[in-house]
């Protein structure tokens, strides 16, 4: 069986099944590639509030993304990147601060100056360290109580952790503050000690689109619209069921979507395989973005720490993007990272619009609920896949018990953050593992 000759499907049309299709493709396979919903991107999809067409959640390019910026080279889009240097906020005890440079961070008035210089030096550590697997048998909560001090760690760090992760932050390991920490500090080094973010003028519904027509140019079959119910070993094959009654037969199949869903899709896994996916530990997200009559303040980026406030934080993308590619209008983001049953997944988009509305108007003297022009709220139960205890050494391996399956997804970013850079990453390792005949690979456990 040559190359060419290797049918490959692929479920879910995100940025890593996107990825992934398309380096198949180049290497002579021969891809379809389903994605449930209407158009491809998954969270990085875009969509339209009022006049204004811009992306379902926030997304920032960094100077330090240097997967994202090459793969934005291939679709022809990198001399388009704009650059702007951001401010970052800080939103603690019920007072809105500037922290964008260490002049601003030296006069934070919540922290004393020992708290500072404490948590200077755990920033500047986690920045030195190059493998984070140590890091994984240490609780998040310990290794930041013993570099920052117990003050910091309540005033800031844990605020900030269970912002991010509710009360699973105590089963977070250091992994997940040093990714996060590490590439934002990567940021500013490639930055010179500046916030530099980046985005492509028209988001990611111009991102998507070309990459859409890059992977049809490629040779990929892409088919919107399919919600893959089955997939099953079948005759020497990998036989795939769809909602919409059809069933379609490959050679190899790459399940990308989130562990638990892929679970579900796959019902002949082992029982020791079905039982890894499903204890993966996972975040939601209920993503509130309003189209504001104008700018709603300085900073790209405002962290809380105040409980009351009922979302994660304040993403201003008019702070960064240009006001003629938003309408001259605000658009800000209100992210809130949940448990994947919490309740706040019922909520409507008008209590949810209310709520958020009340915490602005507290937080923003300049903000009036009337400046809101459009709402539009994103909910997604499987986002973030937590850094627990061990991490490693209890994810499932990309190759199943099943002859020609393959599950990659979002999980096997190991001691990263999880965003398009990472993503891109990530697909790029997992192809090459991949067979490029029809005959089955090594085991891959990455």
């Amino acid at each position: 069986m040559t190359t060419a000759q290797v049918r490959w499907g692929i479920v879910g049309g995100g940025i890593l099944g996107m990825t992934l299709a398309l380096r198949l493709a180049q290497r002579g396979g021969q891809v379809t590639l389903f994605e449930a919903a209407d158009t491809v991107g998954g969270l990085a999809s875009a969509w339209q509030l009022g006049d204004v067409v811009w992306d379902r959640h926030y997304h920032v390019t960094l100077l330090s993304d240097t997967a994202l910026r090459g793969l934005l080279a291939e679709l022809g889009l990198a001399d388009d990147i704009t650059w702007r240097e951001t401010r970052t906020g800080f939103y603690t005890d019920g007072q809105l601060y500037s922290m964008s440079n260490s002049l601003e961070f030296l006069r934070f008035p919540p922290l004393r100056l020992l708290d500072k210089c404490r948590l200077a030096a755990t920033i500047l550590y986690a920045s030195k360290i190059r493998d984070a697997q140590p890091l994984e048998h240490i609780p998040v909560t310990d290794w930041l109580r013993r570099w920052s001090g117990t003050r910091t760690f309540e005033k800031i760090w844990r605020p900030l952790l269970r912002a991010k992760l509710g009360d699973h932050y105590t089963q977070a390991s250091a992994a997940f503050i040093w990714a996060i920490i590490a590439r934002m500090y990567a940021a500013r080094r490639s930055g010179f000690k500046k916030e530099m973010f980046g985005y492509v003028p028209g988001g990611y519904a111009r991102i998507l689109q070309r990459f859409d027509t890059v992977l049809r140019e490629a040779g990929v079959n892409v088919k919107p619209g399919y919600v893959a119910t089955r997939v099953e070993r079948h005759h020497g094959a990998v036989n795939m069921a769809f909602a919409n009654g059809e069933q379609q037969t490959f050679d190899q199949v790459v399940v990308t979507v989130a562990a638990p869903l892929a679970a579900r899709l796959c019902p002949e896994l082992r029982d020791d395989e079905q039982r890894q996916l499903r204890d993966i530990l996972y975040q939601g997200i209920v993503c509130t973005a309003l189209l504001l009559k104008q700018p709603l303040s300085p900073f790209y980026v405002t962290n809380i720490t105040d409980a009351w406030v009922p979302f994660t934080a304040v993403i201003d993308m008019s702070a960064l993007v240009d006001a003629r590619h938003l309408g001259g209008r605000g658009l800000v983001y209100l992210p809130k990272y949940v448990a994947v049953d919490d309740p706040a997944f019922d909520r409507s988009d008008h209590e949810l619009e209310r709520q958020c509305s009340q915490a602005l108007a507290r937080m923003y003297p300049n903000f009036c609920p009337d400046d809101i022009l459009h709402v539009g709220v994103s909910r997604v139960r499987h986002v973030l896949a937590i850094s627990t205890l061990n991490y490693s050494a209890k994810l499932p391996p990309m190759r199943t018990s099943i002859p020609g399956l393959y599950i990659v997804n979002s999980a096997h970013i190991v001691n990263g953050t999880l965003n398009v850079n990472e993503t891109i990453q990530l697909a790029e390792r997992a192809v090459e593992y991949l067979p490029a005949r029809g005959e089955l690979g090594c085991e891959i456990r990455i």
